[in-house]
């Protein structure tokens, strides 16, 4: 599947392809809808380049969500 972002609103969101690619792989993988090896590929890096990609703008490796009942 093949997503096509214009360039209109590439030129509009400020970014570059890669950064386009990287905002939206940080946004998946910090609301948890992408893990970590599906990221960096949507991010077009390297896990480990990706993993420094999350220290940087202070996105946690893991989260852990605390479920409570009662």
């Amino acid at each position: 599947m093949s997503v096509i972002i214009s360039d209109e609103i590439l030129q509009a969101s400020r970014f570059t392809k890669s950064e386009f690619r990287q905002e939206i792989a940080l946004y998946l993988f910090q609301t948890g809808r992408l893990s970590l090896g599906y990221a960096s590929q949507l991010a077009d890096m390297q896990a480990n380049d990706f993993r420094q990609l999350l220290k940087q703008r202070n996105i946690p490796l893991y989260s852990y969500i605390l479920h409570l009942s009662g």
